[in-house]
């Protein structure tokens, strides 16, 4: 048998236990990352321990460790995605996507909220667009694929439209909250 067609050993609670803290140690991750992980291992692999396994109780007591801390998750992922650029429906999503439930995502909305015009400026800046462009864009359809990939990025309508009015040069700090 090669070792592409060798099978993995079937899981037991403590093989199982072994892969979360090898999971956490690498990864910042969410307890629903953690729970989806463990369960796609045991699906991949199988199960050879006594009774049925008991993936909720190991996420738990990553947790209780402090290995798992979902309010720091959202708000390390938040911080992140600002600083590449992203706006609140794309920070959001991807807090979403990682399973953070509600009362975990205050700070993050808030660190996001704070920090929508720095993002948006990002982008503009990494894009040269706006008042990081050489000239200002004359052609309606290009303006318009410029909009479209600031709202894609998770920024609303206005804040984008006033990043790329922008004139090329033009002192970003006058960029306020208005």
């Amino acid at each position: 048998m090669s070792r592409t067609e060798r099978k993995a050993r079937p899981l037991t609670a403590e093989s199982l236990s072994e892969l979360a803290l090898a999971y956490v140690s690498r990864f910042a991750t969410s307890r629903a990352k953690l729970t989806r992980y463990l369960t796609r291992k045991l699906a991949e692999r199988g199960w050879e321990g006594e009774g049925p396994p008991d993936v909720e109780r190991l996420v738990t007591s990553m947790v209780g460790y402090g290995y798992v801390n979902d309010a720091a998750f959202a708000e390390i992922k938040a911080r992140s995605l600002t600083r590449r650029g992203y706006g609140k429906r794309r920070v959001d999503a991807a807090i979403y996507q990682a399973g953070i439930a509600e009362p975990d995502r205050i700070a993050a909305d808030e660190l996001v909220d704070a920090n929508r015009i720095m993002a948006a400026l990002r982008l503009a800046e990494r894009r040269r667009w706006g008042p990081y462009a050489s000239e200002i864009e004359q052609d309606p359809a290009k303006r318009q694929k410029m909009l479209a990939a600031f709202l894609r990025a998770g920024h609303d309508h206005r804040l984008s439209r006033r990043v790329l009015d922008m004139a090329p040069g033009a002192d970003v700090s006058l960029l306020d909250e208005g």
